[in-house]
C-alpha cells in the first residue's frame, strides 16, 4: 500500500501522521512525504517516510501513483496553507483516483458540519485506525 502524506508550513501534522503510520503499520506501508515546502518534507522524512519530494510538480505527479492520500482538508483548497497550496496541487489531489483520508481541521474558512470538534491527535488516531482497517484490501 502506497500512502502519500501531504503537508506544508512546518510539516507538524504530516510528521505526526507519518510517525503514527510507521509505529502502527511498520513496513506494511510505503510512505511518500509530499511537502509544499522543503521544511515540511524534511519533517516527514525524519518521522520515517520512505521517500520525499517537495513542491507543486512533485505533488501533481505523485498523487497519481499512490493508493491513499492523507492530509488536512485544506489540501483541497486553493491557496491554503498560507498560500502554499496552488490551484494545480488542489486540482491534482481532487482528481486523483487515490482514496483521500482528510483530517477535518476547521481552517481556511472550511467548516465540516456534523464533524465532532476534537484535538488533532484524536483525528490522527482516526486516520491510522481507518488505514489499518483497509490495509488487507491493498495486499491483494
Amino acid at each position: 500500500m502506497k500512502i502519500a502524506v501531504i503537508d506544508g508550513q512546518g510539516g507538524g501534522i504530516g510528521r505526526a501522521v507519518v510517525d503514527r503510520l510507521r509505529d502502527t503499520l511498520g513496513e506494511d506501508v510505503y510512505i511518500i512525504a509530499l511537502g509544499t515546502n522543503a521544511l515540511a518534507t524534511a519533517a516527514m522524512l525524519k518521522a520515517g517516510a520512505n521517500e520525499g519530494a517537495t513542491g507543486e510538480n512533485a505533488i501533481v505527479v505523485n498523487v497519481e501513483k499512490v493508493d491513499i492520500i492523507v492530509g488536512s482538508v485544506a489540501i483541497l483548497a486553493v491557496n491554503a496553507m498560507t498560500g502554499e497550496l496552488t490551484q494545480q496541487m488542489a486540482a491534482a489531489i481532487g482528481k486523483s483516483e487515490a482514496k483521500k483520508i482528510l483530517i477535518p481541521l476547521n481552517k481556511c474558512n472550511i467548516v465540516l458540519a456534523g464533524v465532532e470538534n476534537k484535538p488533532l491527535p484524536h483525528y490522527i488516531d482516526d486516520v491510522i485506525q481507518y488505514i489499518a482497517s483497509i490495509r488487507d484490501d491493498y495486499r491483494k
